[in-house]
């Protein structure tokens, strides 16, 4: 048994406790919808992009967040969901439907993909509500603040997790939250950001956990090492008692964070995890890396960290601490690019953009904060796309369309217009998105091999499709980038659903037609 250790609460909580008790409502900044791109590990496995090319709704209650995952076409239908004021239990109810399984105690992201939960406008912040993600992929959480999420007590919520992943989680991008309790275990919270059952391809980025006996874990016991591949960086960790995180088992990189007042212990590596732990900054703190409170060994690489008042427990039977003077005991190679601040400047920085109401800033490695990264210019195809597509649809390729007789589908069609308009032949019938961006696909009972794709607008809309990704459907991988309806070429790939997603548009696309061809 560990010791409760009495949790030195911030002045900040006072004043949100106050605001909340007397109804006044605090001035946050403006925020933009989902800015920026994913990083880390989250950019892995095909990438994560949430409900990015599908509908966009706003929502200020819990009730409304499962209204929309539940009115989509289908699970998988992307959405963008904008949140703004208070999601307690009082405005959360369970939704049913085809697209959904939600529940009352919490926000539920259960069996389904393609989701952005993104705070907008005067904030957003889930309050003793705690956000549940179980059996899903393609999640973006974003610019929101979840506080006080109970195990114990009253009321409770995703067994105490602030956000929790579980069982067979696939791609998820936390960024720029805030993520806070109020004590420990014995007050009635558990961890902050939790990963259980096969979760993989996560990244936490400049985000705020703070006054809370647990940060958070990747794995639920010594047994459960199915996770991994997680990337921590330009998070703050502020009155933790332990676990910064708790690694059993799987690969973490953990880069550019700034921990300050661990009471007893930080990165904790057990049962064979493995951790690239670099420039962080490592401040008044305990025992801020190693294995501790087990006899299974994990594993850390460690480089350009700074150590600034910590101190280091004496190595026992359940504990073996890097310090005082760590040492990399394995090595582990990172998939990605990334920019690395200097861990000396890693406290300014993280200070000017980690935490929700922040404005989205982020930092290149120059240890100066900026603004995210804008959309593409829609002028400048992806530099990564093998062919940059020729945009001339009066020159169709050669050869039959493999789209007639074939299938289609899509994210959210306007009122009066088909999926299957793209696919006729019929130039005076179209598919229209329910808003200015969204997705349509065409698909096939089998493997078919395609190489070039022309994109025709109906009559009277010529000019208004903008930005376009084209997906191959089953892997996620983008085939080609660019801007307007035309003619697209790329390497020959056999796929089964290709689709074509617009992320910019000048009015409402129309696109009459959507052809394919091998060659």
């Amino acid at each position: 048994m560990r010791r409760p250790v009495a949790l030195r609460l911030q002045a900040a909580l006072g004043t949100l406790a106050l605001a909340a008790a007397t109804g006044v409502v605090l001035a946050m900044p403006e925020a933009a919808a989902a800015a920026g791109g994913a990083t880390g590990y989250a950019t892995q496995n095909g990438g994560t992009t949430g409900g990015a090319g599908g509908q966009t709704v706003r929502a200020t209650t819990g009730t409304a967040i499962h209204q929309a995952l539940c009115g989509r076409a289908d699970s998988a239908t992307p959405i963008t969901i904008e949140v703004e004021g208070t999601i307690n239990h009082g405005n959360t109810s369970k939704v049913s439907g085809d697209s959904c399984s939600t529940a009352a105690d919490k926000i539920e992201l259960k069996q389904i993909s393609n989701v952005t939960i993104v705070g907008v406008g005067s904030g957003a912040v889930f309050d003793q509500l705690g956000i549940h993600i179980r059996e899903s992929s393609n999640i973006i959480i974003q610019n929101v603040t979840v506080r006080n999420v109970k195990k114990s007590g009253s009321p409770t919520s995703n067994g105490g997790d602030a956000i929790g992943m579980e069982s067979d989680v696939r791609n998820v991008w936390v960024d720029h939250t805030t993520l806070e309790a109020s004590g420990g275990e014995s007050a009635g919270f558990d961890g902050l950001f939790d990963m259980k059952d096969n979760t993989q391809y996560v990244t936490l980025s400049y985000s705020v956990l703070r006054n809370s006996g647990r940060g958070g874990l990747i794995g639920s016991s010594e047994s459960d090492v199915s996770n991994g591949y997680v990337t921590f960086h330009h998070n703050k960790y502020e009155n933790i008692d332990s676990r910064t995180p708790l690694l059993r088992g799987g690969t973490s990189h953990i880069y550019n964070n700034h921990y300050v007042s661990l009471n007893e212990s930080g990165i904790n590596s057990r049962a064979g995890a493995k951790a690239k732990v670099d420039n962080n900054y490592f401040e008044d703190s305990k025992d801020v890396l190693g294995t501790f409170y087990t006899d299974q060994a994990g594993y850390w690489q460690v480089s350009g960290n700074i150590f600034d008042n910590v101190t280091w427990s004496e190595p026992g039977e359940d504990t073996n601490p890097a310090g005082p003077d760590p040492k990399s005991n394995t090595t582990v190679s990172i998939p990605y690019s990334y920019g690395l601040d200097a861990a000396s400047c890693v406290p300014a920085v993280v200070s000017a953009t980690a935490g929700a109401n922040k404005g989205l800033k982020v930092s290149d490695g120059s240890c100066t904060p900026q603004n995210p990264d804008p959309s593409p210019d829609p002028t400048d195809p992806d530099p990564t796309d093998p062919t940059e597509p020729s945009p001339d649809p009066t020159d169709p390729p050669s050869g039959t369309n493999l789209s007639l007789g074939a299938g289609a589908d899509g994210s959210s069609k306007a009122s009066g217009t088909s999926y299957g308009n793209v696919r006729d032949g019929d130039l005076g019938t179209y598919w229209s998105p329910a808003g200015t961006t969204g997705s349509v696909s065409v698909k096939w009972s089998s493997p078919t091999t395609v190489s070039k794709v022309a994109v025709r607008e109906a009559a009277g809309s010529a000019g208004a499709i903008g930005s376009y990704r084209l997906l191959d459907h089953g892997t996620g991988a983008v085939l080609a980038t660019g801007s307007g309806a035309g003619v697209i070429s790329f390497p020959a790939v056999s796929l089964t659903k290709l689709t074509f997603e617009i992320t910019g548009a000048s009015g409402t696309p129309k696109v009459a037609e959507f052809e394919t061809y091998a060659g």
